[in-house]
């Protein structure tokens, strides 16, 4: 196999900053051929540099080049980072894609692909159409950031994420460029990057309703601005998960080529995640690449559109390494699916008790300490339950849910889970949604509820596919609280449900397409318990409830020297008063073998934020310190104070 070669170089702006590329260009024998673009914001030169053999495979093993992006005012890039997806990103990557089209070893036909945010913008462009992107591949990506994503869901605030994304992106931003990346003017960006930064997480509480802001990198609802291929990656223990039948659907229905493959995943590599089985995604990539970069007559276009790992019933745990279930393969939608409906009766009113959710921790989990949900039998004993089925029975899709229901107070959240319970009364979550009752008719207009006055809401639970195995039951859950993955509603409160009903997408697999088989992944995942710290407590005078994480503190290798990074925090929430802190710390060393004058240097970054939620209020405290060795090159405060609105 002819290697080929692994460049730094810039890619010119039309308003004249540079963006920073590592191109891995294939073998001069393989003549011109189709380049595949990854932009993102994590510093591809440090940080994310681990992921390299998968660019090298692409470039050796299939023959794509693929060019490497920091975006703007990240990593080594010119420019600021104001935001996430702001305009300007999008039309520096159509930029982008016109130079890389153009240079000798492309062909003139540019893909693109990523994980999280570039698997995000490479929706993005999709939707702006630039002549020369021919196919996109995107991995747990969402097509809604306003409600499905870190920020919000179902108009709540996400409160974990709190710290976690949202705190370690402020030190990540203000972060050098790479010194032999950039050169001798790196210490001058750099202070001018400190200098006007400003955390992004200003902007997410600021915009607390559905609109504008949020539509701005949205696909949802204008799905018709996709015409290119799409392919979708996504996993059921991922917070996108939605962003998969939801999407192909209306793919489908534009007559947009299109694919989806949805494993038991987390937000992982498909070759290293928890939970398994774990699969090599690389083939599959370069297949969908294939047909739509080269034109190969490969089989895509008649293979089934879908493939889908169905989960068996299970015992939870927060780390397992592998999950019973199927393959599935078929189009979607499909003739297979039926909607059984059970009806909920009306019960008691329930009293909220505000730290319901531990159990069921993060809807997004990724690497520990971000695990899988535990046993659910905790939190439904403070909640309303309704058994509506047994197995066997397996779904795929989004089940929905409709209640009449009233709240004690003029705010207030509801919360519906789905689960599998055992025999034995075991309890596996496997699928949920959190609903803010004053966005029930509106996501960007909220109103006060009417105290006591009945109100009716329909939520689709998140997307999934399982299957009960005989002798489990299939258990609807209602609550006020899916704390910490959501901040609790202001105050105390009582709902009232009244009634309601399930309706299951039941899938029934007789005559389905036999499911590809894949290369597999590795033998266990990659997560290890190095400095992981996940623990609950409770404080039983002070009655509060409150999670601490933490995880990293070790250096490893990166190629211009060695990395750390450190993440802290916890959540509380008082249980009497509801009101809710989040205290993170974020930090970064980064020890560069070269100061672009030959000299080894040393430069970090850490911040540290707390978020307060009251009855009234969120406020925001964020310090930033930015040293070289022992130097201060910089501190930058924030203290922001936000009116809750009904959120």
């Amino acid at each position: 196999m002819n290697e080929g070669t692994k460049v730094d170089d810039w890619i010119p702006m039309p308003d004249g900053r540079r963006l920073a590329v590592t191109l891995y260009v294939p073998h001069a024998d393989a003549g011109s051929n189709p380049c595949i673009i990854e932009a993102l914001p994590y510093r591809k030169d440090d940080l994310t540099s681990s992921y390299r053999p998968e660019y090298t495979r692409l470039r050796d093993e299939y023959h794509y080049a693929v060019a490497r992006i920091d975006v703007r005012g990240t990593g080594s890039s010119e420019g600021r980072a104001t935001d996430e997806y702001p305009l300007t990103e999008r039309t520096d990557l159509a930029a982008a894609m016109t130079w890389l089209a153009a240079q000798p070893w492309c062909d003139g036909n540019i893909g693109m692909y990523g994980t999280s945010y570039s698997g995000f913008n490479s929706l993005q462009l999709a939707c702006e159409q630039p002549p020369e992107l021919k196919a996109i591949i995107a991995i747990y990506a969402t097509d809604d950031r306003y409600t499905d994503d870190v920020h919000y869901m179902g108009g709540i605030r996400r409160w974990v994420d709190l710290v976690d994304y949202c705190s370690y992106m402020t030190p990540l931003n203000a972060l050098p460029p790479v010194p032999a990346v950039f050169g001798p003017g790196w210490r001058d960006e750099w202070r001018a990057r400190l200098a006007e930064h400003e955390p992004w997480i200003l902007n997410w509480t600021e915009q607390h309703n559905d609109g504008t802001y949020w539509r701005n990198g949205s696909v949802r609802p204008d799905y018709n601005r996709i015409i290119t291929p799409t392919m979708i990656i996504a996993g059921w223990a991922d917070g996108y998960r939605s962003n998969s039948f939801r999407t192909l659907e209306a793919l489908r229905a534009n007559g947009t080529p299109h694919r989806l493959l949805a494993g038991p995943w987390s937000h992982a590599s498909t070759a290293t995640s928890i939970p398994g089985p774990r699969i090599d995604s690389v083939p599959e990539m370069a297949k969908w690449w294939d047909r739509w970069l080269r034109g190969i007559d490969n089989g895509t276009d008649t293979d089934p559109t879908c493939a889908w790992f169905a989960i068996e019933s299970h015992t939870p745990a927060p780390d397992l390494d592998t999950l019973p279930g199927i393959w599935r393969a078929d189009d979607w939608p499909t003739t297979r699916t039926s909607w059984a409906t059970y009806a909920l009766e009306a019960r008691e009113p329930l009293v909220v008790r505000p730290d319901v959710g531990m159990a069921a921790w993060i809807s997004c989990a990724g690497h520990l300490p971000y695990g899988l949900p535990l046993d659910q039998q905790h939190d439904e004993r403070a909640s309303l339950t309704w058994d509506i089925a047994e197995g066997p029975l397996e779904i795929a899709g989004m089940p929905r849910v409709t209640l009449t229901l009233s709240s004690s107070v003029p705010v207030a959240n509801v919360v519906v889970k789905l689960s599998d319970v055992a025999p034995d009364g075991t309890s596996t979550l496997v699928a949920r949604w959190a609903q803010n009752l004053n966005r029930h008719l509106s996501l960007s207009e909220p109103v006060d509820l009417s105290p006591g006055e009945p109100i009716t809401l329909t939520v689709d639970l998140e997307a999934s596919a399982h299957r009960w195995l005989p002798g489990h039951r299939v258990r609807i859950t209602v609550a006020g609280t899916d704390w910490p993955n959501t901040a609790a509603p202001p105050g105390p409160v009582t709902l009232t449900v009244y009634g309601g009903e399930v309706s299951l997408p039941l899938y029934d697999p007789a005559g389905s397409p036999t499911p590809p088989a894949f290369t597999p992944g590795e033998p266990t995942s990659s997560e290890e318990l190095t400095g992981i710290v996940w623990r609950f407590e409770h404080d039983v005078v002070r009655r509060t409830s409150s999670a601490v994480v933490a995880s990293g503190g070790e250096f490893y290798d990166i190629p211009y020297g060695r990395a750390m990074e450190r993440y802290e925090g916890t959540v509380t929430i008082d249980t009497r008063t509801f009101e809710q802190t989040a205290d993170a710390y974020a930090g970064f060393v980064l020890d560069f073998s070269d100061d672009a004058s030959g000299a080894p240097v040393t430069v970090a970054v850490e911040s540290r934020m707390r978020m307060k939620a009251d009855a009234s209020t969120y406020s925001i405290d964020i310090d930033l310190i930015a040293r070289e060795g022992d130097e201060v090159v910089g501190t930058r405060e924030w203290r922001r104070t936000f009116p809750r609105d009904r959120v």
